[in-house]
């Protein structure tokens, strides 16, 4: 920890309850983890979060999505027993986190009117497919969310839509529903009232693809997927796309002022193009665009794809060299600035959280939670006896 540094995290003291699973629920829960909450992951004995038992490969996600948590293993679904234990725990918590199927915690009756009268204070999240209308009640993935809101057809060829590579709706609206529970908790504090936030993953798409719902607003004209519109007309700029380099390595260089056209020039020995005034503008370079590329390309096919970088750099050109996720292990950025988290998966650093603040430093402070490793735990720290716990045990309440 670095000497300017608290000990503190901004979050300590919060306590979340956290019914989530896969991914949307504990990327929500992580968020606050991280930021120092006591995330708490409500289980079912013997299953758990789904995540836990999926192909290698995929159940490494469990690992990653939920440090920093503590689990408590409780049927919900097997005795009212279990539910007035769960509302008990509520009375004396902060947040709630509801990921499963629209209905199903209502079902148990535990929805967000039952836990507002036990405890009038709680900040609900629910994290659904849709916000409140007509189709809230249809099952829906985070790849349905991309194939229905526009997102895979902006992304594919035309007729080849494609979801992104990753699992990007599930984070978003986990994302803007913590959002949502920061602004709720800071209103709390005038209020002393909580309240019931929905994030959807339909809507989080739709929100996503706002600028060309905006610019048919302005043209008229049915929106484009991004390979069909060529690379640096998309945003309008001359110079905007992936080059290749002579080992077959592949950069993406962006231009977007006159300052980077005029350093690119020199950096490369381009007197020739510097000197001509059809690209001595942004707009000009794109009207070049039919030429332009392709020339630019020769050169960069010149130079290794490292030198490419060195050059770039050096001339403070906007660049990013094309990278597999795997390959960030070894990024030295990533490494010098210590954003990786070592946990219990071995040569697998998960990512800490994507900020940096100058009064707390995030960390690993527990490893991803067996299933029901905590239950006796929490439950003590509840107010709940020993043998008040033996006794829910044995009538099988808890795991």
């Amino acid at each position: 920890m670095r000497g300017d540094m608290t000990s503190a995290l901004p979050l300590e003291g919060l306590r979340v309850l956290e019914l989530g699973h896969i991914i949307a629920g504990p990327s929500a829960g992580l968020l606050l983890a991280d930021l120092g909450a006591d995330v708490i992951k409500i289980e079912r004995p013997g299953e758990g979060d789904q995540s836990r038992g999926m192909p290698a490969g995929t159940s490494a996600n469990f690992h990653f999505l939920n440090r920093n948590k503590r689990s408590i293993a409780i049927d919900l679904k097997g005795s009212e027993e279990a539910r007035a234990l769960f509302l008990r725990l509520v009375a004396a918590s902060d947040v709630v986190i509801d990921n499963f199927a629209h209905g199903a915690v209502e079902a148990l009756g535990l929805g967000y009117d039952v836990l507002a009268r036990t405890n009038p204070g709680i900040i609900y999240l629910a994290l659904k497919g849709f916000l409140p209308g007509p189709h809230e009640a249809r099952p829906f993935l985070d790849e349905l969310a991309q194939m229905s809101a526009g997102l895979a057809f902006m992304t594919g060829p035309r007729g080849q839509p494609l979801r992104a590579g990753a699992s990007i709706v599930d984070v978003g609206a986990a994302a803007y529903g913590v959002i949502a529970v920061l602004a709720a908790l800071h209103q709390r504090a005038e209020t002393k009232r909580g309240q019931k936030i929905t994030s959807g993953l339909f809507e989080t798409t739709v929100f996503w693809v706002g600028q060309w719902l905006a610019q048919y607003a302005a043209t008229g004209q049915p929106s484009v997927p991004m390979p069909e519109i060529r690379q640096g007309t998309r945003m309008g700029w001359g110079i905007y796309q992936l080059f290749t380099a002579s080992d077959g390595e592949q950069v993406f260089i962006g231009i977007t002022s006159n300052a980077h056209w005029e350093r690119f020039g020199k950096e490369f020995g381009l007197a020739d193009l510097l000197a001509d005034e059809r690209l001595n503008d942004n707009s000009k370079r794109v009207a070049a665009r039919a030429w332009l590329p392709a020339r630019v390309a020769e050169e960069m096919l010149k130079y290794p794809s490292t030198e490419l970088a060195e050059r770039l750099e050096r001339a403070k050109i906007p660049f990013a060299p094309l990278r597999r996720p795997d390959q960030l292990v070894d990024d030295p950025h990533l490494n010098a600035s210590d954003q990786w988290v070592m946990t219990p998966l071995p040569g697998r650093p998960p990512a800490k959280l994507p900020i940096r603040s100058t009064a707390f430093e995030l960390g690993l402070r527990r490893p991803a939670p067996q299933l029901g490793e905590h239950t006796r735990e929490v439950l003590q720290e509840f107010g709940l006896s020993k043998d008040d716990i033996d006794a829910l045990a044995s009538r099988r309440v808890i795991g």
